[in-house]
């Protein structure tokens, strides 16, 4: 990788691997970055040759593999890999890589690199629960978020042997579109703006049961709070998203929790709002329940008619969210809505805007073929100022940024 770039070139990316088991899926990583046109050089760390070889990452690669500064030292490597990259991604990265990025340690290529790039950086670490939550990696992680890198939140599952917990490298297919976010901004030079903040974002759609089998529900499809999700990881913030019902695979660096009908997800979204620096709640929380569950399946008999279903309102957790970050001595937070409306939108959504009391409202027209489970949206975000930016149809990460966009407007 040197500096002359070949006219047509991709975004060049250095690839860093870590010492850690999970080295291995770095491999499709690899394959995916170069199927979608990037040019990409590996420098893995000494321990991490232990997982994979030099002939692998090469073959893949296409491009010359080493670990030491000393190899085609006329090439100044430690300093020119780093000036010439678009993006350094890091994975594994391991306790103690992430430990020698925080501290500017620099024996190897890969963490003299690190000290020598200037384009984004992204960690997505791997390691045991106990290594991930002991008081110096957690250091050391905000030690990196401070200095704008993006440093990706581990899934939860199986780790080595047979322990589970936070600790697992995302799956190959989520770090691919998270780097294209990271890429995407890095290409634009758009600031981490969202480092060192805590963001909340509720997604999906929550279902009211009936009996064991049957519930109501909405079309809501996730699309949007996950991208909302995943904008915010590649703008640097840690991301915790309550996710309702949704078949989408967990996108890299959010912690995801899991709920399913609106009082689950109103719990879940109180627990982990408080603290958090921005809510957003693009999930579509069912208005209503049925007064009554039925523990056997509702029967169909012959020449009787069904019994009517008889609904209660669900809680407000937009209205609770809001009085909770309103009350005295609360975190100081931006807190911003949805609003999918059939008809009157605009009118339906200055309402909604002064009943709940939230710092912008996002109105969107829907329908049964507009917004839920379509790749595009189109939305108008309001605000108690009397303002109304208009965000037209395009993608859902689109419109995600230009949320987040006055989110940061207003956390600055």
């Amino acid at each position: 990788m040197t500096d002359a770039r070949p006219a047509g070139e991709g975004p060049r990316v250095l690839l860093g691997v870590g010492g850690g088991i999970a080295a291995y899926k770095v491999c499709e990583l690899l394959r995916r970055l170069k199927e979608s046109g990037h040019r990409v050089r590996v420098i893995p760390t000494r321990d991490a040759l232990r997982f994979v070889g030099e002939p692998t990452w090469a073959a893949l690669s296409g491009e010359p593999v080493t670990t030491e500064v000393w190899s085609g030292v006329q090439d100044v490597p430690h300093v020119r890999l780093g000036q010439g990259a678009d993006l350094v991604l890091v994975a594994p990265a391991t306790a103690d890589l992430l430990a020698k990025a925080a501290h500017g340690i620099a024996d190897d290529l890969l963490t003299n690199t690190l000290l020598t790039a200037r384009c984004p950086v992204v960690f997505a670490p791997a390691m045991h629960t106990e290594m991930w939550e002991h008081p110096a990696t957690r250091a050391n992680v905000a030690t990196l978020r401070s200095r704008g890198c993006v440093v990706i939140e581990p899934a939860v599952g199986r780790l080595t042997g047979a322990d589970s917990g936070k600790g697992r490298l995302p799956d190959p297919d989520a770090l691919f579109e998270a780097a294209l976010r990271v890429l995407d901004r890095g290409s634009l030079a758009l600031p981490q703006d969202l480092a060192g903040r805590h963001v909340v974002v509720s997604a999906g759609g929550t279902r009211e049961p009936i009996d064991p089998v049957r519930f109501i529900g909405n079309r809501s499809s996730g699309l949007q709070g996950y991208a909302l999700a995943r904008t915010a990881v590649a703008r640097g913030a840690r991301v915790t998203l309550v996710a309702a019902n949704t078949a989408l695979p967990d996108p890299a660096g959010a912690d995801v929790v899991r709920s399913g009908s609106t009082r689950e997800m109103r719990d879940a979204v109180l627990k982990v709002a408080g603290e958090a620096d921005a809510v957003v709640m693009a999930a579509a929380v069912a208005d209503f329940r049925p007064a009554e569950y039925e523990s056997a399946k509702i029967k169909k008999t012959a020449g009787a008619g069904l019994a009517p279903i008889h609904l209660v309102e669900n809680p407000d957790i937009l209205a609770e969210v809001v009085h909770a970050a309103r009350a005295p001595g609360a975190h100081p937070q931006v807190i911003v809505g949805f609003a999918a409306e059939t008809h009157d939108v605009l009118e339906h959504g200055r309402q909604k805007l002064a009943r709940k009391g939230c710092d912008l409202l996002v109105v969107n027209e829907v329908g049964e073929s507009l917004t839920f489970g379509a790749p595009d949206n189109a939305a108008v975000i309001l605000s108690p100022e009397g303002e109304a930016v208009d965000v037209p149809r395009g993608t859902k990460e689109a419109l995600a940024d230009v949320v987040w966009d006055l989110v940061t407007a207003r956390l600055r």
